[in-house]
């Protein structure tokens, strides 16, 4: 950590490969949107000599944002693996997006990853999504290391942002956050601004000077060291806190100068821990630089300081048939258990899985059980079954480079794997085994579509299948109800992405139509009607006669049918028929075309012909009569009502609580969610929600999360009732 001898980077042009979990890292990087994530990736890829010096791999492509679409919305929207070699160890870099809508590829990110790197920007600070995403590492205790980049801005004060960080990830103890480095600035320019050329070591009080392109070692200036002896002195007590060695702080207290060696030592089994989160500094390479400033000092963390596979505990496995299973153990000659972290769609090889290997080693060409969690509620198919693997390769931009196997620990690309999707377990075919899944979000933002064309009709059902597979943060509906097929998304971004996936991958064009939420239609009181189907032309004719009382009954009472009628004025044979028609009609809907629910239907009285009465007449006579009694009565628009649980920091309860009454909502009540955080529970039409994702994210600065259910149908308004009507009648 600045405190070692460089070690040697890797070389470009070849797969970096692991003999040993002992020599895997694997970290993930972690921040908003336009925090410099990927920008730091190809500078580390740069560093480790994995690319040249335009940041390119052979074929000329970049080794994150690869995808058409990320080039074209100029951010990431997916999970990308870039794999380098440095001291010794193949470092896998997993690089996530930022932008909230695809939370489901960072969560992937989480789930594979040992580490952490939370990329902060030293011109924007630290946003509320990124402090929620720290809390959610610290509750599994996952190491974590900051990054401050954007250094070169105007604004950019290291010393502040150390401040913010400490406040915002220190919780109880901000001296568990403190640099490692300070940036050492060259001469001012013309604008005032003096650039970052290199970095000041606080353990070794040595200078490491990138003016030149390459890491150069030097001793500091006797005016330098007075800079950095605040925050050396506060950076040693922050690590001996944090030592295994009760003597150390008071030797330290004593005035004895602690050795470097076991400073960096402690140090490095803190981070592992999860307990010290270091602060680096990370500025763009002067143009034609091998080496961008503060990347090697990032690199020796990840390898010296950040645990191996060996110290993760992986998640718990079952039988797929749900009994307990002992936890996997990080053991290449293990029995295989490995996880699906991301599926993607190939025009050349099909489709390729990402695949975290947690115990065991992946072979090519192996016969392995896929099982997965059967999320069918989300469109997707339940799978139990046995495949064969098709070749092993690690990813690099677009190109995949060939591996002979994965061991524990390891990450790699599986082809062919055409009924694995993504989250999905891959174990041994004699002792099938299931991963625990991990935390996902419901996707709430609706999006009806239709198929553009006939030929797209046809290519639609394979084409959202794949897209599903790929992305468990989809869910694919046909809504019973309104016939519409939905796709359930995270945001506007999200379903961008997932349109022109099916466009451009695909070859699906689709129409986004209006979303419809499933209305009803009940009676407000009491009425009757008469249905009279007479009809003679010759030959047989039709005669059917029935009067009916309908009345309304109590929510979710569904429709009732009473046969009252005496004496056999309506034969026996068709009184069925009358419940067949007056039921049909009721699915038709009476005022605005929307099923009608919660009613009584007694059929009192009516008359039949000998020749002429049959089932069809009874049956028309039915729903007239039922139309009839509609005309007379006080028709009741029912919306659906849904019951929300919002989840916000206390600063923006207020906020929010306004919002949902702006939606017609009540609130039913509020409760502490934990430090600094609110549940809101309240009851708002789906009517006024359909947007709400997007909502709550402006609402809330991007912290607010919420969950949706069904509580129940109740009455509209009657001007938003009669308002629906007038539409319904302009388009009919």
């Amino acid at each position: 950590m600045g405190d070692k001898a460089s070690a040697h980077p890797g070389a470009a042009g070849r797969a970096a490969t692991a003999d040993h979990p002992s020599s895997v890292r694997n970290v993930v990087l972690v921040g908003h949107s336009g925090s410099g994530k990927t920008t730091l990736v190809e500078a580390l890829a740069l560093t480790a000599g994995a690319v040249n010096r335009a940041g390119r791999v052979e074929d000329g492509g970049t080794v994150s944002d690869y995808d058409e679409i990320e080039h074209r919305q100029q951010r990431s929207v997916q999970l990308s693996l870039v794999p380098v070699e440095w001291g010794g160890c193949k470092i896998n870099i997993l690089d996530t997006p930022g932008y909230a809508d695809f939370v489901g590829e960072l969560r992937a990110g989480l789930r594979a990853a040992d580490a952490a790197l939370f990329v902060v920007s030293a011109s924007d600070g630290v946003d509320g999504a990124t402090r929620m995403v720290w809390d959610e590492c610290a509750a599994v205790g996952m190491p974590r290391a900051i990054v401050v980049t954007h250094l070169e801005a105007a604004r950019a004060d290291f010393a502040e942002m150390t401040r913010v960080c400490a406040e915002a990830f220190g919780g109880d103890d901000p001296d568990a956050v403190l640099p490692l480095y300070l940036p050492l600035h060259g001469p001012e320019g013309p604008d005032g601004h003096a650039p970052v050329t290199g970095l000041i070591g606080l353990l070794s009080q040595r200078v490491y000077d990138y003016a030149s392109g390459e890491r150069k070692e030097a001793e500091p200036g006797p005016e330098q060291l007075p800079l950095v002896e605040e925050a050396r002195n506060r950076l040693i007590e922050g690590i001996i806190a944090e030592s295994e060695d009760e003597t150390l702080m008071d030797r330290y207290l004593a005035g004895e100068e602690i050795d470097v060696k076991t400073l960096v030592d402690d140090l490095e089994r803190a981070v592992a821990r999860g307990t010290f989160h270091p602060v680096l500094a990370a500025a763009p390479a002067a143009e034609g630089a091998r080496q961008g400033i503060g990347t090697v000092e990032l690199l020796e963390l990840v390898t010296g300081g950040f645990p191996t596979p060996l110290e993760r505990t992986a998640p718990d496995v079952t039988t797929p048939q749900g009994s307990a299973r002992p936890t996997p153990v990080c053991a290449p000659d293990g029995p295989l258990v490995a996880e699906v972290i991301k599926t993607s769609s190939d025009p050349y090889v099909g489709r390729v899985s990402l695949v975290r290997v947690f115990s065991g080693t992946l072979h090519p060409d192996e016969t392995v059980h896929v099982s997965g969690h059967g999320m069918t509620d989300r469109g997707h198919e339940d799978h139990d079954v046995d495949e064969r693997i098709g070749a092993l390769s690690s990813p690099f931009g677009k190109q995949q480079r060939t591996l002979s196997s994965c061991i524990a620990g390891d990450i790699a690309c599986v082809a062919k794997l055409t009924r694995a999707e993504t989250g999905d377990t891959l174990s041994g075919k004699d002792d099938p085994l299931l991963m625990a899944p991990w935390d996902m979000p419901d996707p709430l933002l609706p999006l009806a579509i239709e198929a553009h064309s006939k030929a797209d009709e046809d290519k639609l059902s394979q084409g959202l299948s794949r897209l599903v597979a790929e992305d468990p943060t989809m869910r694919l509906e046909q809504n019973p109800h309104t016939h519409q097929l939905v796709l359930w998304c995270l945001g506007e971004a999200h379903k961008d992405v997932a349109l022109e996936r099916l466009r451009s991958r695909y070859g699906v064009q689709v129409d986004v139509v209006p979303y419809k939420v499933s209305l009803r239609e009940t009676f407000g009181d009491t009425a009757t009607g008469r249905g009279r189907h007479v009809k003679q032309s010759g030959g047989h004719g039709q005669y059917a006669i029935c009067e009916i009382e309908v009345a309304p009954l109590p929510p979710g009472s569904g429709i009732e049918f009473v046969d009252k009628v005496v004496g056999g004025a309506v034969p026996r044979q068709f009184i069925p028929s009358v419940e067949k028609g007056v039921r049909a009609q009721a699915a038709k809907g009476v005022a605005a075309g929307y099923p009608l629910v919660d009613v009584r239907i007694t059929l009192l009285d009516g008359k039949a012909h000998s020749v002429d009465s049959s089932d069809a007449a009874f049956q028309t006579a039915g729903a007239l009569a039922l139309r009839e009694a509609a005309a007379d009565a006080r028709i009741h628009l029912l919306e659906p009502v849904a019951e929300l649980q919002v989840l916000v920091p206390d600063d923006y309860v207020g906020p929010v609580m306004s919002d949902l009454s702006g939606r017609r909502g009540r609130v039913v009540g509020t409760e502490q969610a934990g430090p600094g955080r609110t549940l809101v529970r309240a009851e708002v039409p789906e009517i006024e929600i359909g947007r709400y994702a997007v909502d709550l994210r402006s609402v809330s600065h991007g912290t607010g999360r919420f969950d949706r259910s069904y509580a129940r149908h109740e009455p509209m308004p009657p001007q938003l009732a009669e308002r629906i009507r007038d539409q319904v009648e302009n388009t009919a």
